[in-house]
């Protein structure tokens, strides 16, 4: 009777050792993925709002047409998005 006991506790300590293992290396992969996408964010705005700046500056130098215009903010813009994917994967 008490060798099944140990038995018990035995394979009951190690599926909690287990399980607590799991869910800690769960916790840090979330965590490394939320840093990411944060800075994956932050590149995103940061291009945004030079995109901005680009057609702004575009426009007032009047050098170029807005179509002209409007295709250097989309290449700002997308640049931007290219340098998140870099950080993401």
């Amino acid at each position: 009777m008490i060798a099944s006991r140990n038995g018990r506790l035995g394979r009951t300590v190690g599926l909690l050792a287990a399980t607590g293992l799991f869910v800690l290396s769960g916790a840090a992969l979330a965590t490394e993925q939320s840093q990411q996408r944060q800075a994956g964010r932050q590149v995103n705005q940061a291009a945004k709002q030079e995109a901005r700046s680009t057609k702004i500056d575009c426009r007032q130098a009047n050098n170029k047409s807005n179509a002209e215009c409007r295709q250097d903010k989309r290449e700002t813009k997308q640049d931007g998005r290219q340098a998140k994917r870099d950080i993401k994967y």
